[in-house]
C-alpha cells in the first residue's frame, strides 16, 4: 500500500476501494485528479492521469526519496514502478519490463522519458566514463527518435506515430552497459497525407525552419512548409513548437549518438528528396505519360548521387520480367503517382528504421562475456499505441488495436498468474475469477487460415483484380458467424465491418487494407536507390542489387510482418517481470482542469482497470510479509511495542490482529498477512496515526529531557574544566614568580630588573599586593645597612622625589646628596661663589648652606630665557647672576617663603571648595 495520504486526496490505491464499482473508481480518479494526485496505484499498476501542465514532482530531491524504497513507503509515483523494476533485476537477478499504455495524448512519451530519467539518475554511483557514456546516448536516442517518429495530432502535440520497445541492458553492477530499441508500425501514410489540423513528422518542419540557409540552398528547399504538397496541411498550422531549436537539439543529438557528418546529410538529403517527391506532377500528351515539372527531375537526382534519366525512368516506367524476356511498361498518369507516394513512403520507412539500427548498432552491448563479467540483466520499457476508435478507422488502426488486444491479454494472464502464484506460495485458498478473455479476438485476428489476416493475405495474392471490396466479401465468408465479428447490420455495405473488441465495438472501412497491405513498391525504384554513389543511402536498399530477370520470393505482408512482430513481442515481455503504467488522457481541450467523465470512463474501459482491480482483489484487497507490516503497526499492540517476544513475526502479527478485533477479517499465509477488506487497513492507519501521535509526545519529551540533562553535563563539566585551569593559571603564575625572584637577593639590585609575568585575570589584586610586598622588600633592604647620616640623606632624597611627583626617574640612592653644588663648580666659579657666599654669611649671620645650583630663568617680562643661580641658607634664599660673578640679585627670608606658600596652598583650597559648591546639586535646587 502506498504511504498513507489524507483522505481528502481520495484512496493512493483503487485496491482500497469500500466497494469495486465503475462509479467508485470514477469519483476517486476525478478527486485525486482535482487535487494534483496524477499517480494511483492498482497494487503494482500504476494509473497516470496528463495534468496538462508543469509539476515540480520530478526533480533530483524527488528522485532521492524514491530510489531504493518500496512502492507502498511513498506516494503514487512513476519513479515508484521504475525503481521496483529496477531492484527486481539488480537484487533478483531478473530481467524485468515497464510496459506503457493509453492513447494519443495521454502522456506516454512522457513517462518513458520520466522512467530513463530516474533510471539514468540512479546508476553509476561511481561516475565510470562508459557508463555515462551510455547513459547520455540512450537519452539522446529518446530526441532524435521523437523527431523522426512522432508528429502533431489533434490530440496530442507530440504523438508517438510507431511503437517503441526499448532493452536496457545493466552489468553485475546494475549499471547501464547498452541497449537495443524495436520499432513497430510506423504510421508512413502520414508522410504523404495529414488530416485538417495536423502536421506530418517533426523532422520536415524542423529542417525547413532549424537549418542554416546553406543546407537549405544545398538542398534546393526553401523555408516554407506550404511550398510542398506533402506538408503543406501542417505548415499552415500555428503551433507553440520550437523547430529552429528542436532542428539544433537533434543534430547535437545525433553527433552524440556517433552519426558521422556523411550520414547526417544524407538524412537532410532524403527528407528534401520526399519534399520534392510531392512536388512532382505527371500528364498526359496523347498515350505518354509526362512529368510537369522536369527542374525537379535534376533537383532529385542531384540529391540522390544518381543519374537523371535513371530517375526520370523509374518515375514513369516499370520493368517486368517474363521468362528471360524484359519489357519496359509505361505507367498512367494515375500509376506514376502512386508510384511516386510509394516511393517517398518507403524511403521515409527505411531512413527511420536505417536511424533505429544505426543507434543500435553504437548502443549495443560489445564484447560482453557473462564468465568473465557476470550475467547481464535487462530493464525493457515499451510505449506503444493505445487503444484507438476514430471516426474512420482504416488498416492502421486494425493493427493498433490488435495489438492492444495481445497486449491486454499478456497482462490479465500476467496479472492472473502472478496473483494465483502468489496464493499459492502462500498457501491461501485461490478463489476463481470470472474476468473476459480476449483470446477469442485475439485467434479472430490472427488465427491461421481463419483470421483477418489470413484472409487479407489471401486476397492479396489472388491473381487478377483485387479490390477491398473482395477482401470484405471473404471476410463474411469465413466470419459471419462469428460473435464478435459483423458487416452487415446499420453499416455501409461493401465497405464497413465491425469487431467487438474487449475496449468496445469498433467500425473498420475496408477502403486501402489491399493496398497497404501489399506495401507495394516497385523493383525499379529500389535498384535506382541501390546504384546511388552515395554509401550511406545505397546500404539502405541491399535488395535493389538483384538483377532484372533474377526470381525473388513474394515479400511477406504489412500485416502479417505486424503480427509476427506483435508474437515475438508478447514472447519477450512474458518471460520478464511485469511493471505496468497506464495512462489516461483528461478531456481533448488540454486542459489542466477539466474531467470529463464520459471520455475517462471509456479509457477505463478499454484498459481493463476495473477488471485489474477485481483480480488484485480476490478475496484480498491488501497483502503485506509480516516483518514490514509488523514494522508499520507495532505500536499498536502492546504485545509488539517496542519489540515482541514471542517465536515468530507470524505470531506476533496474529496477537496483533487479534488484539484489534480483525482476526475473522484475515488470513495468514507463509511469509505474509492477507487482509480481506480496506476498511480493516483503514481502520489499522487510524489506530497507528492516533499512536505515532502518543508516540511522538513521548519521544520529545525524553528527548528534551535528555537534551536538558546533557546540556546540564556540559555546564558542569565546562565549570569543573573551568575551575582547574583557574588552578592550573594560579599555580603555574605562582611558580613561574617564583622561578624569576628565585635568586633576587643574591642579585645586584635585588631584582628590580626582573620582569613580572602577566598574571590571570582572577590575580590581578594579588599581583599588586604582591609587588606592594616586593617593594617593600625591596626598600627596607637597601635602607637598613645604612648609617644615620645616609638614612637622613635618603628621607630627605623620597621626600624630594614626592615633591617632584615621579618627574624624577630614582631616588638617586647611587651618590651622595651634596646640597651646595656651586661649590663644587669649575674652580674660576667656584672660587667667585665662594668669595660672595662667605659675605653674605658674614653679612646675614646665617649658620650653613643648604643648597645652591645653577638654574634658569625660561621666561621673563621679555619673554627671553636667562642664566641664574639659587643659593638655600638657613636664614635666606637668595636670586643671583652667575654672569656677574653671582652677584646677589634679590635676598628673601626663609620665614617670608613659608609664610607664602602656607597663603598660596589656603587660597587655593578655598577656592577649589568655592568651584565645587557651584557645580553641587544644591547649589542648582537654590
Amino acid at each position: 500500500m502506498a504511504e498513507h495520504e489524507s483522505l481528502e486526496y481520495g484512496k493512493a490505491d483503487f485496491v482500497l476501494l469500500d466497494n469495486v464499482s465503475m462509479e467508485e473508481f470514477m469519483t476517486n480518479l476525478k478527486l485525486r485528479f482535482e487535487k494534483g494526485r496524477i499517480y494511483t496505484y492498482i497494487g503494482e499498476v500504476v494509473v497516470s492521469v496528463n495534468p496538462y501542465r508543469a509539476m515540480n514532482i520530478y526533480g533530483r530531491d524527488i528522485v532521492e526519496q524514491y530510489k531504493g524504497r518500496e512502492l507502498y513507503e511513498r506516494p503514487p509515483h512513476l519513479f515508484a514502478i521504475a525503481d521496483a523494476a529496477y531492484k527486481a533485476m539488480k537484487r533478483r537477478n531478473k530481467d524485468t519490463c515497464i510496459v506503457i499504455s493509453g492513447e494519443s495524448g495521454a502522456g506516454k512519451t512522457e513517462a518513458s522519458k520520466y522512467i530513463m530519467q530516474y533510471i539514468a539518475a540512479i546508476t553509476n554511483p561511481n561516475q565510470r566514463a562508459e557508463v555515462e557514456r551510455v547513459k547520455n546516448m540512450l537519452l539522446k536516442s529518446n530526441c532524435v527518435l521523437e523527431a523522426f517518429g512522432n508528429a502533431k495530432t489533434n490530440r496530442n502535440d507530440n504523438s508517438s506515430r510507431f511503437g517503441k520497445y526499448m532493452d536496457i541492458n545493466f552489468d553485475f553492477k546494475g549499471d547501464p552497459i547498452g541497449g537495443h530499441i524495436s520499432n513497430y508500425l510506423l504510421e508512413k501514410s502520414r508522410v504523404i497525407f495529414q488530416q485538417e489540423g495536423e502536421r506530418s513528422f517533426h523532422s520536415y518542419y524542423q529542417l525547413l525552419r532549424g537549418a542554416p540557409d546553406s543546407l537549405l540552398r544545398s538542398l534546393h528547399i526553401k523555408k516554407d512548409p506550404t511550398a510542398y504538397n506533402y506538408i503543406k496541411v501542417g505548415g499552415q498550422i500555428k503551433s507553440s513548437i520550437n523547430d529552429g531549436a528542436d532542428f539544433k537539439a537533434v543534430a547535437d543529438a545525433m553527433k552524440v549518438i556517433g552519426f558521422t557528418g556523411d550520414e547526417i546529410q544524407t538524412v537532410y538529403k532524403i527528407l528534401a528528396t520526399i519534399l520534392h517527391l510531392g512536388n512532382l506532377t505527371f500528364g498526359v500528351d496523347g498515350d505518354v505519360t509526362l512529368i510537369e515539372n522536369t527542374k525537379l527531375v535534376s533537383v532529385i537526382r542531384e540529391l540522390l548521387s544518381t543519374k537523371e534519366e535513371n530517375v526520370e525512368k523509374a518515375l514513369l516506367y516499370r520493368t517486368v520480367a517474363t521468362g528471360r524476356d524484359v519489357i519496359e511498361k509505361q505507367h498512367t498518369a494515375q500509376e506514376a503517382s502512386y508510384g511516386r507516394d510509394a516511393l517517398a513512403k518507403a524511403m521515409y520507412e527505411r531512413l527511420f528504421c536505417w536511424i533505429v539500427g544505426r543507434i543500435n548498432d553504437i548502443i549495443e552491448v560489445k564484447n560482453y562475456d557473462a564468465r568473465v563479467h557476470g550475467k547481464n540483466t535487462v530493464i525493457g520499457v515499451l510505449d506503444i499505441y493505445g487503444f484507438e476508435i476514430f471516426q474512420n478507422n482504416s488498416f492502421e488502426q486494425f493493427c493498433i488495436n490488435y495489438c492492444n488486444e495481445k497486449l491486454q491479454q499478456l497482462f490479465i494472464q500476467l496479472v492472473l498468474k502472478q496473483e494465483q502464484e502468489e496464493y499459492q506460495r502462500e498457501g491461501i485458498p485461490w478463489k476463481h475469477i470470472d474476468y473476459f478473455n480476449n483470446q477469442i479476438i485475439v485467434d479472430l485476428v490472427e488465427q491461421q487460415h481463419k483470421g483477418i489476416f489470413s484472409v487479407l493475405d489471401e486476397a492479396c495474392m489472388n491473381v487478377g483484380k483485387v479490390t477491398d471490396e473482395v477482401f470484405l466479401q471473404g471476410l463474411n465468408g469465413k466470419l459471419a458467424k462469428h460473435a464478435h465479428y459483423t458487416s452487415r447490420k446499420s453499416l455501409e455495405f461493401d465497405r464497413d465491418f465491425r469487431i467487438r473488441h474487449y475496449a468496445g465495438d469498433v467500425v473498420y472501412s475496408v477502403v486501402g487494407f489491399i493496398d497497404k497491405n501489399k506495401d507495394t513498391l516497385f523493383q525499379d525504384f529500389k535498384r535506382l536507390l541501390y546504384n546511388s554513389s552515395n554509401p550511406v543511402l545505397k546500404a539502405m536498399w541491399p535488395e535493389g542489387k538483384l538483377s532484372i530477370t533474377e526470381v525473388t520470393k513474394r515479400p511477406l505482408t504489412a500485416a502479417t510482418l505486424f503480427k509476427n512482430s506483435m508474437i515475438l513481442l508478447v514472447e519477450n515481455l512474458a518471460c520478464k517481470e511485469p511493471y505496468y503504467v497506464r495512462c489516461i488522457k483528461p478531456n481533448d481541450v488540454k486542459s489542466p482542469l477539466l474531467f470529463e467523465q464520459e471520455r475517462c470512463r471509456h479509457q477505463v474501459e478499454y484498459l481493463g482497470l476495473l477488471e485489474n482491480v477485481r483480480v488484485r482483489r480476490a478475496g484480498f484487497a491488501y497483502r503485506q510479509t509480516y516483518p514490514r507490516f509488523l514494522q508499520r503497526y507495532k505500536m499498536i499492540s502492546e504485545f509488539t511495542w517496542p519489540n515482541h517476544d514471542l517465536p515468530s513475526d507470524k505470531d506476533a502479527v496474529k496477537r496483533l490482529m487479534q488484539g484489534c478485533g480483525f482476526d475473522h477479517d484475515v488470513a495468514y499465509g507463509k511469509t505474509k498477512v492477507f487482509i480481506r477488506t480496506p476498511r480493516t487497513l483503514f481502520s489499522l492507519e487510524e489506530q497507528r496515526v492516533e499512536m505515532v501521535q502518543r508516540i511522538v509526545l513521548f519521544l520529545q519529551k525524553v528527548w528534551r529531557g535528555t537534551i536538558a540533562r546533557m546540556r546540564y553535563r556540559r555546564m558542569r563539566a565546562a565549570l569543573v574544566i573551568l575551575r582547574a585551569y583557574r588552578r592550573y593559571k594560579v599555580k603555574s603564575y605562582i611558580r613561574e614568580v617564583n622561578r624569576r625572584f628565585k635568586n633576587v637577593r643574591s642579585m645586584k639590585d635585588y631584582g628590580k630588573h626582573v620582569k613580572w609575568p602577566t598574571p590571570p585575570k582572577v590575580l590581578r589584586k594579588f599581583e599588586e599586593a604582591l609587588r606592594s610586598i616586593y617593594n617593600r622588600w625591596w626598600a627596607w633592604t637597601l635602607i637598613k645597612g645604612l648609617s644615620p647620616e645616609e638614612a637622613l640623606q635618603v628621607r630627605a632624597k623620597v621626600a624630594s622625589l614626592e615633591a617632584l611627583k615621579g618627574q624624577r626617574a630614582d631616588l638617586g640612592l647611587q651618590r651622595a646628596w651634596e646640597g651646595n653644588y656651586l661649590k663644587r663648580d669649575s674652580a674660576d666659579t667656584a672660587a667667585s661663589f665662594t668669595l660672595v657666599s662667605s659675605e653674605l654669611q658674614r653679612k646675614d649671620k646665617f649658620m650653613r648652606v643648604l643648597f645652591s645650583c645653577n638654574v634658569r630663568k625660561v621666561i621673563n617680562r621679555f619673554h627671553k630665557a636667562e642664566d641664574r643661580a639659587v643659593l638655600i641658607t638657613d636664614r635666606h634664599l637668595y636670586k643671583m647672576d652667575p654672569l656677574k660673578q653671582y652677584k646677589p640679585m634679590k635676598s628673601i627670608p626663609l620665614y617670608n617663603v613659608w609664610h607664602t606658600l602656607f597663603l598660596s596652598n589656603s587660597l587655593l583650597y578655598d577656592r577649589h571648595r568655592e568651584w565645587e559648591w557651584h557645580h553641587s546639586p544644591y547649589y542648582k535646587s537654590e
